[in-house]
């Protein structure tokens, strides 16, 4: 399995919301509407930025308040990676767009 991977598949890593203009506004805009949120792993060499799918029954937005930018939500979704199919489970915190979150490796693809 790809080195990358196998490293954020073990354990809670730090995360923050990602993209090309991170905010809360733009977070809640992606995780409800959109379905398409970007998650950056900051303990890698530059940062980790991943686009991922939001799985909606997987997405816990139930102990998030967008209106008063408090709470966590939990999001779930799948992207590929270094050609290796993931899922990657984060809990963002509202007040700060940061958090801890992980990869959990599904399948290899080979190109």
């Amino acid at each position: 399995m790809d080195d990358l991977v196998q490293r954020l598949a073990q354990g809670d890593h730090a995360i923050i919301v990602g993209g090309p203009k991170p905010s809360l506004e733009e977070f809640k805009k992606r995780v409800e509407d959109m379905g398409y949120v970007f998650i950056k792993f900051t303990d890698t060499r530059g940062g980790t930025d991943l686009g991922v799918r939001v799985d909606k029954s997987a997405t816990d937005l139930s102990r998030a308040n967008f209106e008063q930018q408090t709470g966590i939500a939990h999001v779930e979704g799948s992207l590929t990676l270094n050609y290796v199919k993931v899922r990657c489970v984060a809990d963002i915190d509202l007040k700060t767009l940061d958090g801890t979150g992980h990869l959990v490796a599904l399948e290899e693809v080979h190109p």
